[in-house]
C-alpha cells in the first residue's frame, strides 16, 4: 500500500476530500457574509441561525409536504431570503449609520430567538434527511471511494461562489451595488433606487447561508444547533481573508477546509483550533485579512 509521508493514501486523500467538502459549506457561508458586510457594514451574527433555518425548511418541506431535494434547493434558500428581507426591512434599516455593534447585538438576539423557535419546536436531536437517490454511492478513484454526494456539495458551492463573484465583481449590476454602498447619495441622484439594492442585497447573503444549510441537510444530521457549531469557524475564515472581501472569502474558505482536514491526519488534537491559530498569526502580519484593503 503506497504511503505520503507516512500515512496510507486512502487515509490521507480520504482526510483532504472531507476537508474540502467542509471547506466548501465555509466558502458558501463567509461568502454570504462578507457579501452583506462589504455591501451593507453589517456584521450578521444570524447567518449561522439562517444556514439552520435552510436545512430546517428542506426538511419541513419533504416530510410536511412531500417537496424533493431539488425543489428544496431552489425553495429554501428563496424562504430564507424573504425572512431575511422581513428582518432587513423592519429592522436592520434603521441600523445602517449607528456603529456595527448595534447590528450584531440585533443579529445575535435573532439568531438566538430563531434557534430557540426551532429547538422548542423539534428539540435537540438530530433530524435525518435522507441523500438523494441521484447521489447514492460513490466513484471509485481508485486511491480511495469518493461519495457521490460529497463530490455534488463541492461542485454545486463552487459553481455558486464563482457565479457570485462574477456578478458581484464583473457586471453592471455589481458595479450599482458597489457604487449604492460606497456613495448612497450620488447613486441615488443617478436613479438608481439605493434601498432595494440594500435589501435585495441583504436577501441574496442570507439565502446563500440558506443554499448551503441544504446541501447540509443530507450530509449531516440537522439540529437547531448546527448553526451556531459553525458560524465562529466562519467568522474567523472571514476575518482571515478580509471582511467584505467576496474573493477572500472564497479561496480562504476552501483552503481552511483543506488544512482543517490535512491537520486531521498529522495532529488531530489541533484540528479544531488550527483555523483560530491562523486568524490570530493573520491579524498579527496583516490586520485588514489576507484579501482586505487596509485603510
Amino acid at each position: 500500500m503506497s504511503e505520503i509521508f507516512g500515512i496510507p493514501i486512502q487515509a490521507f486523500m480520504g482526510q483532504l476530500m472531507l476537508g474540502l467538502v467542509n471547506g466548501s459549506f465555509y466558502a458558501t457561508l463567509s461568502l454570504g457574509l462578507a457579501v452583506i458586510f462589504g455591501m451593507l457594514n453589517i456584521i450578521n451574527f444570524a447567518h449561522g441561525a439562517l444556514y439552520m433555518a435552510g436545512a430546517m425548511l428542506a426538511w419541513m418541506g419533504l416530510n410536511y409536504f412531500g417537496i424533493g431535494y431539488w425543489w428544496s434547493l431552489l425553495l429554501a434558500p428563496l424562504g430564507v431570503g424573504a425572512i431575511g428581507i422581513l428582518i432587513e426591512r423592519s429592522m436592520l434599516q434603521w441600523l445602517y449609520k449607528l456603529d456595527h455593534l448595534y447590528g450584531l447585538l440585533l443579529t445575535f438576539g435573532l439568531a438566538l430567538i430563531l434557534e430557540g423557535l426551532f429547538r422548542d419546536l423539534y428539540g435537540v436531536s438530530g433530524l435525518p434527511y435522507s441523500i438523494p437517490e441521484e447521489f447514492a454511492g460513490a466513484y471509485n478513484l481508485g486511491f480511495m471511494f469518493l461519495p457521490k454526494y460529497r463530490a455534488w456539495v463541492i461542485l454545486a458551492s463552487l459553481v455558486v461562489c464563482l457565479a457570485t463573484w462574477f456578478v458581484i465583481e464583473k457586471t453592471r449590476l455589481g458595479a450599482y451595488l458597489r457604487a449604492a454602498t460606497e456613495n448612497p447619495r450620488l447613486t441615488q441622484a443617478f436613479g438608481i433606487n439605493v434601498p432595494l439594492m440594500v435589501m435585495l442585497t441583504y436577501g441574496f447573503g442570507v439565502a446563500l447561508a440558506g443554499f448551503a444549510g441544504v446541501l447540509a441537510a443530507p450530509a449531516m444530521q440537522i439540529s437547531p444547533l448546527m448553526g451556531s457549531n459553525l458560524i465562529i469557524v466562519v467568522f474567523a475564515v472571514v476575518v482571515i481573508g478580509g471582511m467584505g472581501s467576496i474573493l477572500g472569502s472564497i479561496v480562504t474558505g476552501l483552503g481552511l477546509g483543506l488544512i482543517e482536514g490535512l491537520t486531521k491526519v498529522f495532529y488531530p488534537e489541533a484540528s479544531s483550533t488550527v483555523v483560530f491559530i491562523i486568524m490570530a498569526i493573520v491579524l498579527l502580519v496583516r490586520p485588514a485579512g489576507l484579501f482586505g484593503r487596509e485603510k
